[in-house]
């Protein structure tokens, strides 16, 4: 595959002066995105689900094509798929209309220590809400679970086990379909944050055996502003509603309402359909360069990355030394430096990285590491960004005043 005619099709950073390594924060978007976006306000903008003229009848259709889409990239059934803004919205309405209403005092809740803390704090506000006590599975210092870990913190009072797929920091990718299984044992359900694995492998819902799952548009070529929930569909049936207003409703009197079915009733208001179209054309897009390409591609750039960081005295990567189990993602620190200055220095030589505790601080608390620099990789990179990251890398500490 020619590579060059990939990063054409990214015309921010095609020939840009800068280089992009901060796609786990939220990724570059294709042409074909955009046009699409751009073609669905052009030509097909109108109210989708309640229209009877032939433009909402068009936007519903676009709008339901899009759901059915994203059921079948991650494996599941359309009636299954909840739009939502994101990830973190998708967490909190599991939050509020399952832990809320299923929970009962003396109830646990197991969450990943390396969690993001958009699927963090949801369940310490459920379990405060409900009386329950939230419980943190640690891994070691390479982010790696077992499941004899879990084994030993589940009970028969476990309700929820809360983890990643893929973690944002350390990149490491988590054994779920194991974890949902000892969950499922103990009677409790299983919650996948998703957010950072569906941009660069291939999801299956059902083979994974997890109960909700959860990912955001943005940081697969979409636009933002678009997420997605899916859930087992006997789930969904038994949850009320998140948010109340209009579309949602089958049937209102002044004294109550019947609500549409599932999905529907968990999409209050007027959708994001133009996110939706944004979400459809991602999806293709990544099915037509393929994840094996994708997977290959990333790896190969990561290895190149954390070869030439190997070499460079006073740096310390987060996690393992296997580039095959970053997935893109590289967290480090440069001894003496403090996050902020290596990323501003990289910021003035156009190097675009992230640092800070990238929405994971107990995780950073937990390794003794208060704050980090990340460089996160995806397919549309090449072999000059990683060397100009690289290059500038190397002068961190000696433009700090270092000898070395």
């Amino acid at each position: 595959m020619d590579h060059d005619m990939i990063r054409r099709d990214f015309p921010l950073i095609y020939n840009a002066d800068f280089v992009y390594l901060d796609s786990s924060a939220t990724s570059q978007k294709p042409q074909s995105v955009m046009k699409a976006v751009e073609d669905y306000y052009r030509t097909s903008n109108a109210n989708p689900l309640r229209g009877l003229y032939d433009l909402s009848v068009r936007a519903t259709e676009l709008y339901e094509n899009a759901r059915e889409k994203a059921a079948r990239f991650i494996g599941g059934a359309a009636d299954e798929i909840v739009f939502t803004r994101n990830a973190s919205e998708s967490l909190n309405l599991i939050a509020y209309s399952y832990a809320l209403n299923f929970l009962d005092s003396g109830d646990e809740i197991i969450v990943a220590i390396s969690e993001h803390h958009s699927d963090m704090l949801p369940w310490q506000f459920a379990a405060k809400q409900k009386g329950c006590t939230v419980k943190y599975l640690e891994c070691d210092e390479q982010g790696r679970y077992t499941a004899e870990g879990l084994e030993s913190l589940i009970t028969d009072r476990t309700r929820i086990v809360a983890m990643a797929q893929v973690s944002n920091v350390i990149g490491r990718e988590n054994d779920i379909k194991r974890f949902a299984e000892i969950a499922h044992a103990h009677g409790a359900v299983f919650v996948c944050d998703g957010a950072q694995s569906v941009p660069h492998m291939k999801v299956d819902v059902k083979e994974l055996g997890v109960d909700f799952f959860v990912f955001s548009g943005h940081k697969m070529l979409a636009p933002m502003g678009i997420g997605v929930l899916w859930a087992r569909h006997e789930l969904l049936e038994k949850m009320p509603p998140f948010l109340y207003g209009g579309e949602m409703i089958e049937y209102v009197t002044l004294q109550g309402a019947t609500y549409a079915e599932v999905p529907h009733k968990f999409e209050a208001g007027t959708v994001n359909d133009g996110g939706a179209v944004g979400l459809a054309a991602a999806i293709d897009y990544i099915d037509r360069i393929g994840f094996d390409y994708i997977s290959q591609r990333e790896e190969q750039l990561c290895a190149l990355a954390m070869e030439h960081i190997a070499d460079i005295p006073h740096i310390r990567v987060i996690g393992s030394e296997d580039p095959h189990e970053h997935h893109g993602i590289i967290t480090f620190t440069v001894e003496g430096v403090h996050p902020h200055d290596v990323s501003t220095i990289m910021s003035n030589d156009k190097v675009c990285v992230r640092a800070g505790h990238h929405c994971a601080q107990p995780l950073h608390k937990f390794l003794k590491t208060m704050s980090t620099t990340r460089a996160s990789i995806a397919f549309y990179n090449n072999e000059d960004d990683i060397i100009r990251f690289i290059d500038c890398l190397k002068t961190i500490r000696r433009r700090m005043g270092y000898d070395e």
